[in-house]
């Protein structure tokens, strides 16, 4: 039976800092920032990743093309297609179950151009999250800088009674 320690030990990069102490400045540089590709788990991937087009796909796009696109008119319509597409489905599988296949590929169409719009909007919404993120940490730190001088005047105010009271019991 082996026996292991609970932490394993440090990384050999370690003794690159033994000096920082004393020097923080013979500390080595941080590695430049990736360019191009790296690999990640054998899967090779793109600093840039661009979305690629739907044409690119080898799937027809439903909503028009260009940089100006109403997101959420063209997702309503790609929804309302959508569950008319399924509604007509349900009559065919009812009326008709042998015709199916061409009302399923025309359903799975809808949502890869769904998916195509959503995904074209996570750019949009990393902004967004990460604005919010930074309000909420100013909002917080602008309460504990409060609440810091909040408790600085408690303590001011403690300190001065405590002196009168001292006073007052240094005069008996």
């Amino acid at each position: 039976m082996a026996t292991s320690s609970a932490y394993p030990p440090p990384p050999p990069f370690y003794r690159l800092y033994k000096d920082y102490e004393q020097d923080p400045s013979s500390a080595p540089e941080p590695p430049p920032p990736i360019d191009g590709k790296y690999t990640v788990f054998g899967a090779e991937h793109e600093i840039n990743q661009v979305l690629p087009s739907l044409e690119s796909q080898g799937v027809r796009q439903l909503y028009p093309k260009g940089p100006n696109i109403d997101f959420k008119k063209e997702l309503r319509t790609l929804n309302r297609e959508l569950q008319l597409h399924i509604l007509e489905l349900a009559d065919i599988l009812v009326e008709r179950p042998s015709q199916y296949a061409r009302r399923v590929e025309d359903i799975s169409l809808i949502f890869q151009n769904l998916h195509h719009l959503l995904n074209s909007l996570r750019p949009h919404q990393a902004r967004a999250t990460l604005i919010h993120m930074l309000e909420s940490q100013i909002q917080r730190r602008k309460q504990a800088i409060e609440d810091i001088k909040q408790r600085r005047e408690e303590a001011q105010k403690l300190l001065g009674e405590s002196l009168l009271v001292l006073d007052g019991s240094q005069t008996n």
